[in-house]
């Protein structure tokens, strides 16, 4: 279980208090308005913001005194970050080693992530070679080779069209149930995994304001802040 109590973190106009639960091997979402603090919990979660005070553990293990390539963390971000002069092997690859000096074992495991993601056969192919879909897959397949067993994925679909989006998301999530990965994911659009997510997170002004079934959590009378994004992230009737 991933554990996040009561963490702090503070700038001279912006203070975040986190908690957060999170089971193992389940998918959280976590959603609310721009500038609310989403991806600065992820950053907390990988290591690249720390609290002032609180309590975090992944498993049982404090993750607070752990440098970010400590931490049993892959995260995914809103841009792809690929580098266009390497292939998609060699993208997938900086995930086990930057140097790109792999063994034959890891250049295995590069090929069974972009299998994993149904991109089996283009690993020779460059960024520019491929649909804006197929590079947020070899993004993905560069957080999977690591085989770390907590993902964060932060708004990593939010350019695609909603039906790419939606087998985006379905790939995660069939990846998720395979592999036993614990996922937390940001995303402005939370009726596509209204039916995948264990709880939903409402988070605004640096808090989790609300961590419940997604349905329940999305309950516009729990909160105005809710009141006012369901207004216009959630379509009548979901």
């Amino acid at each position: 279980m991933l554990i996040v109590d009561e963490c702090r973190l503070l700038w001279p106009d912006f203070e975040a208090r986190y908690s957060l639960r999170a089971e193992t091997g389940a998918l959280v979402a976590i959603v609310g308005p721009s500038g609310g603090g989403k991806t600065t919990l992820l950053s907390m979660i990988a290591g690249f913001e720390t609290p002032l005070s609180g309590r975090m553990s992944f498993a049982g293990r404090d993750l607070l005194p752990l440098a970010p390539a400590e931490r049993p963390v892959a995260m995914m971000f809103q841009d792809n970050n690929l580098f266009p002069h390497l292939n998609a092997a060699q993208n997938v690859g900086l995930g086990i080693r930057p140097s790109l000096r792999l063994d034959e074992a890891e250049r295995a495991r590069v090929a069974e992530a972009l299998a994993a993601v149904d991109l089996d056969g283009y690993g020779a192919r460059r960024p520019g070679e491929l649909s804006g879909g197929q590079r947020q897959r070899v993004a993905l397949a560069r957080a999977l080779v690591s085989k770390k067993p907590l993902l964060l994925l932060d708004e990593p679909f939010g350019a695609l069209d909603p039906g790419l989006r939606r087998e985006m998301i379905a790939i995660v999530d069939d990846l998720r149930r395979a592999r036993g990965i614990t996922v937390l994911i940001t995303i402005h659009t939370p009726e596509d995994v209204l039916d995948r997510a264990a709880s939903l997170a409402f988070v605004a002004q640096g808090r989790v304001l609300v961590q419940d079934a997604p349905r329940r959590a999305l309950d516009p009378a729990r909160d105005p802040a809710i009141a006012a994004f369901v207004g216009h992230a959630v379509p009548a009737g979901t």
